[in-house]
């Protein structure tokens, strides 16, 4: 019973799909695999996400665009590993987050990628726009995740919480006898990402070797943490359209003397500063295990910062529970599918704010006669 997950996050560095096997009680990863973004596609849509501004003809083009790449690298994942569309029951698509707003006067997500694009191209049937159902039950539409962490990572005998770090950080919190309670903690790696981008023209900080030269300012690291957003309390969620370079500079403003590593090193330890002190806010006596997944566990040092921060943590990653930590985010899209097929609920009200558990996602059949 497969099923393939795809998802491009946040950091928009790519599209991520995992091969999943829900033919046992306990999910397995087959396969996964990792297509960077084109570069021209992540500029346009990253200028879209920081700025919110567009027209009609290009918005819908960049929808067009972005189906045709995840068809594509679709089918370049089946050929590779010899697999044909029948054998797949469907595909769960999360699609690109261009907007996320969902605490205002009118609550809304918008996520593009054309499902039926892709149910056309691959002859595999399709789910999609797995946030906005949440979001009409009164929930914020995020994360989703936390359902597949508690299915996969909860134990009996400690307290887990799987830290997902992309382009925004969130936690799932997975307590023994409690309800999963799971949200955005901030930013991730988009300041990061962003910041040496434009000064070094990196897509990223590779180790952090360019942090690791700088230097923290404390009374900038301080500014940035206060923040409104680090104060509310869950249900919350966030994204570029809060977390961007634009929020960075304004924060900059009166720190004109900073060399831009010492900034790089200063967003490291908000990363790291703003989970901790949510993880800092759980009460518990049994054992505390920190399981990481997402390109943020590839930083030297922001886990270096997490296992200082934490010392009654044990810090880890998903690699040591049998799901590599690039995969987790693609793989739980798979299993929102799979809960959707079977007409099962796959949000979290807890984590969400949701009014009740729905079934979430939009079903694109596949039609044999059209596919490629």
């Amino acid at each position: 019973m497969y099923y393939i997950g795809v998802m491009s996050g946040t950091s928009l560095d790519g599209v991520d799909l995992a091969l999943m096997d829900f033919s046992t009680p306990q999910p397995q990863l087959v396969h996964a695999e990792f297509y960077p973004m084109p570069t021209l596609l992540r500029q346009k849509i990253t200028t879209l996400c920081n700025t919110g501004e567009t027209t009609l003809q290009a918005l819908g083009e960049l929808d067009h665009c972005l189906g045709l790449l995840y068809a594509d690298c679709i089918k370049q994942f089946l050929q590779k590993y010899q697999l044909t569309a029948t054998q797949i029951t469907a595909i769960g698509c999360h699609g690109q987050t261009i907007w996320h707003s969902p605490t205002g006067q009118y609550p809304f997500t918008m996520q593009i990628g054309d499902a039926n694009l892709i149910a056309a191209k691959t002859g595999i049937t399709t789910v999609a726009d797995f946030r906005r159902k949440d979001m009409a039950f009164g929930g914020q539409g995020a994360p989703l995740v936390p359902a597949f962490h508690q299915a996969l990572f909860s134990k009996a005998n400690q307290a887990t919480v799987v830290l997902n770090i992309g382009g925004i950080s969130n936690i799932s919190c997975l307590l023994p006898n409690e309800e999963v309670i799971g949200y955005d903690t901030g930013p991730g790696n988009t300041l990061l990402d962003a910041w040496i981008e434009k000064h070094q023209s990196k897509a990223y900080d590779k180790d952090a070797e360019w942090a690791k030269s700088g230097i923290v300012n404390q009374t900038l690291l301080q500014d940035l943490l206060d923040e409104p957003f680090f104060t509310f309390s869950p249900p919350k969620s966030t994204g570029r359209e809060l977390f961007n370079l634009a929020w960075l500079n304004k924060k900059l403003a009166k720190h004109t003397a900073l060399r831009p590593q010492d900034v790089q090193a200063t967003l490291v330890e908000l990363t790291a500063q703003s989970i901790v002190a949510q993880l800092q806010q759980i009460q518990t006596l049994l054992p505390r295990y920190l399981l990481v997944c997402g390109g943020g566990m590839k930083n030297p040092l922001l886990m270096a910062r997490l296992v200082a921060l934490l010392p009654d943590w044990r810090v880890e990653t998903t690699n040591d529970y049998g799901l590599n930590g690039d995969d987790v985010e693609a793989a739980a899209f798979a299993w929102l599918a799979y809960q959707r097929l079977n007409d099962k609920p796959a949000n979290l009200p807890s984590v969400t704010g949701a009014k009740s558990a729905v079934s979430l996602g939009a079903i694109y059949p596949r039609e044999h006669d059209i596919a490629e």
